[in-house]
């Protein structure tokens, strides 16, 4: 049974850092490409990151040059690390893969039930 968790989620101040991870059980995530997810109240989820089987990686814009997707194969672990963080930033985050090997995502596919990170003025 494949199972989706993410970790790492917490309240930071404006311009502190998180690392959250998404770990799997029941499936390796190497050979799939793998996306990070946020929902904020109010609004619909939105993709964040993005990073495919051989490792090239996506980022939405108003994220590009704060957060860094990567893997971490040998704990099977896709995380993102969040720099400079804001507080529209504030949402669950959630990670999925949709098993196809590059990004862009479906979200179709396996999820997590996510990790709240709320940043603070």
């Amino acid at each position: 049974q494949v199972q989706l968790v993410e970790s790492g989620g917490g309240l930071v101040q404006a311009g502190g850092s998180l690392r959250l991870s998404c770990g799997a059980s029941g499936v390796t995530l190497e050979p799939y490409a793998v996306g990070w997810f946020r929902q904020a109240p109010g609004k619909e989820r939105e993709a964040v990151a993005c990073i495919s089987s051989g490792d090239s990686t996506h980022y939405t814009n108003s994220v590009k040059g704060r957060f860094t997707i990567s893997r971490a194969n040998y704990k099977n672990t896709v995380d993102l690390l969040m720099n400079n963080l804001k507080p529209e930033d504030t949402a669950i985050y959630y990670c999925t893969t949709a098993w196809a090997m590059v990004c862009p995502l479906t979200e179709d596919g396996a999820w997590g039930q996510g990790t709240q990170v709320t940043v603070s003025a």
